[in-house]
């Protein structure tokens, strides 16, 4: 059986929680590496999925989903939802000096340098911008972590399995198969996956950006998925062919914060050429 976790309380800030995603999945492990979630090492990290596991019920996700998807939280332009995203950088971090703003150039400048297409390095920038979530009053459980799917039964392959037994979706027969309220290859969008600023920032995006961007914004967090294959069987052939695009996504968002800090001045011309060519000057929240 499990011990508890070590009583830390949870994440200090999304900053923490993205490096320790970062180190997670660093280039250059070998397999015995990865997959390690000791909660004495990273007690903050396990008191975050207890949290996370034990309330992201289906019934929580479609009440997340009733007041998120119908974009009711006004109006606002991407630059007015990166600036209201750095108010949430946390200066009791020492791990990092960035804003908000400067980490998502990070992350599309990288792009930007392998000479991906315009679309794509957009994506980079509007990828963590669902984070407002945080600033309308949710807690970090329902705003960050890896998402799965809820309905069905859980992978092991979910960081922290065994935290799912304080789940109530736990006692219900239904929802602990295979493939609970779903069908076979049912496809993606036909699951309810644990709520978070992927799928807000997906809804937001969803009438603006090609296909392949909106599987990036939507499924970047999905790493039981992306990274160690579970759940093909409720993917469709679609799905599998857009996740290429999830896995091309993936490095740039890991493994940029360790380039140069960018200049965001220098840089605000072309992102705001960028943000103006495929999106209107306001968009719903």
């Amino acid at each position: 059986m499990a011990t508890a976790p070590v009583r830390q309380g949870p994440l200090k800030g999304v900053e923490e929680w993205d490096d320790f995603v970062a180190g997670r999945y660093r280039e250059g492990k070998d397999q015995s590496q990865f997959r390690i979630y000791d909660e004495k090492a990273n007690p903050s990290v396990a008191e975050f999925y207890r949290l996370n596991h034990a309330n992201q019920t289906l019934a929580f996700v479609l009440e997340k989903e009733n007041e998120y998807v119908p974009l009711r939280k006004g109006k606002k332009s991407i630059w007015d939802a990166a600036k209201y995203l750095n108010t949430l950088v946390d200066d009791s971090d020492p791990d990092t000096d960035l804003s908000q703003i400067e980490h998502l150039m990070q992350t599309s400048e990288a792009i930007r340098a392998d000479g991906h297409p315009r679309w794509f390095i957009l994506t980079g920038f509007i990828h963590d911008l669902g984070k407002v979530l945080c600033l309308y009053g949710e807690p970090q459980w329902a705003v960050v972590g890896d998402t799965f799917p809820v309905g069905c039964a859980y992978s092991d392959q979910i960081v922290f399995p065994e935290y799912f037994a304080a789940n109530p979706d736990i006692q219900v027969p239904e929802y602990q198969t295979l493939y609970g309220i779903y069908e076979p290859n049912c496809g993606l969008e036909n699951v309810h996956l644990s709520w978070g600023h992927d799928e807000y920032i997906y809804r937001v995006a969803k009438n603006y950006l090609p296909e392949p961007a909106l599987y990036m914004l939507r499924y970047h967090s999905f790493y039981a998925a992306h990274r160690h294959g579970a759940y093909r069987h409720l993917m469709s052939a679609h799905d599998e062919e857009m996740f290429a695009w999830v896995n091309k996504f993936n490095p740039y968002d890991l493994y940029s914060k360790g380039a140069a800090k960018p200049n965001v001045q220098e840089l605000m011309p072309y992102y705001t050429g960028l943000i103006a060519e495929f999106f209107p000057e306001e968009i719903d929240w």
